[in-house]
Parts: C-alpha cells; structure tokens; sequence
C-alpha cells in the first residue's frame, strides 16, 4: 500500500511539473532557436533610425530568448553583408535603401525570411520570404512642420536632409505642408548634407540654414542630425527630431529639442517577428505602410523630465490635426514614386 501510494506521489509531481512548464511565461524562451540580424548600411549609435531598429531585435530577445546579430555595412558591401547575415539567421531586418539587391539575396536564400526597413523591394509580389515595411513619415512631418511654425518667431523654418531621395524628399513635403497649414506665410528653407554619417556635416547644414533666419529646424539625416543638434546648442535656436524620441534619447540636447516625428521601426520589427513566434504568422510578399493610423507615426515630447517646449494648447491642436489626418479630412502629400 505504502508503494502505491508512493508512486502515487511521484506521478502527481511529474504531472505538476509538467503543467507549470505549460503556463510558462514567453520569456522563459518561446523564441529560442530562432536568430535575428539587423543590418544597417551605416552604424549603429545614431540615436535614431538604426539604433530604433536595434532596439526592437533587443526587445524580442528580451521577450522571447531570441538570438540578436548586427552587422554595421560602413557604407560598402550591402548585398554581401545580407548574404552574410542570411547564411547565420533566420530573420534579416536590413534597415536603409542601399540593400537594394534584396530580391536578388531573397531568391537565393528562399528559407531565411527579410523585413525590408523603409524601402520596397522591386518584384515583391514573387518574393514571399520578404516583407516591406514604409512608413508614412510625411503624415508625421506634416505635425511636426505644424509644430515648428507654430513656435517660430522668424517666420522661417527649415529642414536638414540626409540625402535627396524618395524616403527623404517624403519627410520633407510633409513638413512644409504642415507648416504652411499653421502659416500660410511661413517661408521653408532646406539642403541635404548628402550623408548620414558626418555631424560636421550636419552642423555646417543647420548654420547655413539658421543664417537665413531658421529658428527651428527639423533634423532628417540620422547620425548626421546630431551635428544639427550641436549647432542649435551653440546659436540658441530649436530643433526637433526624428525616428526615436530624441529627447531622450539625446538627453544632452533637452534644452533644443522641443519634440520629435517618431516613426516605430524597433516596434514594427518587434511586432513582425513576434506574430511569426507566437502565432506561425509571416505575411510576406507584400509592402505595409505602418501609418498614423495604426499607431506607427506619433509625435513626442519626452517624459516628465523633460523640458517642455510645446505648450499644451499646442500638443492638443497638434492632436487634432493628427486625428484630422487619421480620419482623411487632411490628406498629406507624399514624395513616394
């Protein structure tokens, strides 16, 4: 009887075993196995774009016990650095409009899947291991141009690029829009530093901008933004954001930033992947827009340690606009082709 009741005993807390490794919670390792890698045409430490995308691959691994890898291109050898990062990876987030060969390294490596960060691949529709993500930064520069006239008092605002291309241009447009709906007379001036990667570069770009009377001015060049944020700091003027919540993640420049024009690339990386770990789910072969709509596009302040700029008469007509948008009362142009 005693046996019996023994092994009663130990078949009970082999069943308990077992039904507390069921109720686990997902970060004891549901995406184990699996292997992300970000790769950024520049590198990382931008503050901004790459560093957002980074940020969602860290939060899966977090959340899930992924594998994070990152390879940094340094500006040369896109399509090899893919090819790289396909051989090792399961998922390959390249993140920048030079991985342009992606349909070409997605046909090889049929098995590795890609999320494409900000640019369309030419043939998606035959490509089902590759999913697009565009952002609709020109609905978030439309509030952030809407934001910068609000608060100029020159009557000028401007922009620095990072490059003249499609996904620039579309921030560009909106900005300009958006601030000619706060001020029909607002005079928009901008350049492009023709590079991400070179402060200098930004800091020469602001100054030739603020000597035309740019008292705020929207940095749009990833790590070059910085160089925008240093001249700001240096002549007095403001400047606002882009792609993370600069404010904080620049803290350095609190007193100049006076808001940012996010765009979620680390969330919509994290979300893709968290849909194909948790539900089986990959919609490949197509593009997504993440818009305002769908929470992807915001605008931020920082938190409550940061300086606050923006009255809050101004952040709740902000949010009007922004819902006036979502609703397609106000329709932003866009530079996409």
């Amino acid at each position: 009887m005693k046996k019996i009741v023994s092994l009663l005993l130990v078949l009970t807390l082999i069943l308990s075993a077992f039904s507390l490794a069921g109720c686990s919670d997902k970060s004891d390792g549901e995406g184990e196995g699996l292997t992300v890698c970000v790769v950024v045409s520049s590198a990382f430490g931008d503050k901004s774009f790459n560093d957002s995308a980074k940020e969602g691959a860290d939060k899966l691994k977090e959340d899930y016990g992924v594998t994070v890898k990152t390879i940094e291109c340094q500006q040369e050898n896109f399509k090899q650095r893919m090819m790289e990062a396909a051989e090792e990876s399961d998922v390959v987030v390249p993140v920048g409009w030079e991985f342009y060969e992606i349909s070409d390294v997605a046909k090889e490596y049929p098995d590795t899947k890609f999320i494409w960060v900000d640019n369309p691949a030419e043939g998606i529709e035959d490509l089902p291991n590759v999913l697009c993500i565009l952002y609709a930064q020109n609905e978030g520069s439309f509030l952030a141009g809407y934001i910068a006239a609000s608060m100029s008092e020159t009557g000028v605002v401007g922009a620095v690029g990072g490059e003249d291309n499609d996904t620039i241009n579309d921030f560009l447009i909106g900005y300009k829009e958006g601030a000619q709906y706060a001020n029909p007379d607002i005079k928009v001036v901008t350049n492009y530093a023709n590079t991400y990667e070179d402060p200098a570069k930004g800091k020469e770009c602001a100054l030739a901008l603020n000597s035309q009377g740019a008292d705020v001015i929207f940095a749009v060049a990833g790590n070059t933004g910085n160089g925008v944020f240093a001249a700001a700091k240096e002549k007095g003027f403001y400047v606002i954001g882009v792609d993370q919540d600069q404010k904080l993640s620049a803290p350095e420049y609190d007193e100049q930033i006076i808001c940012s024009m996010k765009k979620e690339v680390g969330t919509s990386v994290y979300d893709t992947v968290k849909a194909l770990i948790e539900d089986d789910t990959w919609d490949g072969g197509r593009i997504w827009t993440a818009d305002m709509a769908t929470g992807y596009v915001s605008m931020a302040y920082g938190d409550e340690n940061s300086t606050q700029q923006v009255s809050d008469d101004l952040k709740k007509a902000t949010d009007d606009i922004q819902n006036k948008i979502v609703a397609g009362e106000i329709t932003v142009s866009t530079a996409r082709k």
